[in-house]
């Protein structure tokens, strides 16, 4: 690696001096602008606008656009009265917890080297660092501009990371955040278990960037003259999902399938059934719909018959009722024909047997 940058760490009052390397590289492939035909480069030349004539370098100045057609040129005398434009010096302002440091600030990381006899403040510095779990905010110049930044340890080395102004960072204001949306308790719960499911511990080697692999060996087969294989086709992203719990249920049972796990191997299985969503409910009453029509349907037939049987049922009921009736009052009137005559006979008895004992005493009152 190359240094492209030498300075010092002020620490309070002490001076470590530094050497800046880049601690991140892109390994995008980069291509060159060619002609179609003979494969020659394609240059670009500056050219004024206004005059037309190619500009050498050293003739170009920087402007500052203060818009209807006006601007503001700026020479490198105008930079050099800046401050800090040629400060040399990490200066640390405070240490702050590392979590406190939203990762968003940060923009690109830089390996700080000691340099010379400053390799023991340097380790101080680093371990003091890292037992404190904490950050240092520090303000460096680099290349002319003023940046804030982080030092940090990694792998036993100060890492610096430039940072974002905070008016650097847009504002996240969108509709949806208007929007009153209620996320169900099992959906949550489904939700929190697909990212159960899915958990694991961050490798970052076992991921690659699979566009630039197959691009390199597209230029690899045409350098060699080999035939290009296509690469397989990657799996179509999934429709907008319909019913959401159906789609987090699904999710977790693939996620266990690509770990190896069997469907509902995982903790939470015996949780109560999730309640239903309104499209579930629907689609739940419309099947129960269905059996439900098709048993009306000949209820509707037979309630006639059954109304017809109960109506011959009533008639010959009544029809066996009428003799019946008929006997039970014909019994009733004898029945009740023999108690009169029985009283009656009975009355006369007395009344006869009275009147012959009265005429017997009043032929006994005429013997006397």
């Amino acid at each position: 690696m190359r240094a492209i940058w030498k300075g010092a760490v002020s620490f309070g009052l002490v001076s470590i001096g530094v050497r800046l390397y880049s601690a991140t590289e892109e390994k995008d492939i980069r291509f060159h602008q060619v002609h179609r035909e003979d494969g020659g480069r394609i240059r670009y030349k500056r050219v004024c606008s206004v005059d037309g004539e190619e500009v050498s370098y050293d003739d170009i100045a920087k402007g500052y656009d203060l818009g209807g057609g006006e601007m503001v040129i700026l020479t490198d005398e105008d930079f050099a009265d800046l401050p800090l434009s040629t400060s040399r010096a990490i200066d640390v302002l405070e240490f702050v917890p590392a979590d406190q440091v939203d990762p968003m600030l940060y923009n690109k990381a830089y390996y700080l080297e000691p340099e010379g006899t400053a390799t023991k403040p340097y380790v101080l510095l680093r371990d003091a660092l890292a037992d404190s779990d904490r950050v240092a905010i520090v303000k460096v110049a680099i290349r002319q501009r003023e940046q804030l930044a982080t030092l940090r340890v990694r792998d036993n080395v100060l890492v610096l990371n430039t940072m974002l102004w905070p008016d650097e960072i847009r504002q996240a204001s969108f509709g949806f955040l208007d929007d009153d949306i209620q996320v169900r308790p099992p959906e949550l719960a489904m939700a929190a278990s697909l990212i159960d499911s899915m958990a694991g511990e961050f490798a970052p080697d076992e991921y690659t960037d699979d566009y630039r692999a197959a691009l390199q060996e597209v230029i690899d087969a045409k350098v060699e003259g080999r035939e290009i294989v296509a690469p397989e086709e990657e799996e179509e992203a999934p429709a907008a999902a319909v019913d959401l719990m159906a789609a987090l249920r699904a999710s977790v049972e693939r996620a266990r399938v690509a770990r190896g796990e069997a469907p509902g191997e995982a903790a939470g299985e015996d949780r109560e059934p999730a309640e239903p969503t309104p499209i579930t409910s629907a689609k739940s009453a419309k099947a129960a719909a269905a059996p439900a029509a098709k048993k009306a349907a000949p209820a509707r037939k037979t309630a006639p018959a059954k109304k017809a049987a109960a109506a011959d049922q009533k008639k010959t009921t009544a029809k066996k009722a009428q003799p019946e009736k008929a006997q039970a009052r014909k019994a009733a009137a004898k029945t009740a024909g023999q108690k009169t005559g029985g009283t009656r006979q009975t009355s006369g008895t007395q009344k006869s047997g009275a009147r012959k004992t009265a005429a017997k005493k009043t032929t006994d009152r005429k013997s006397a």
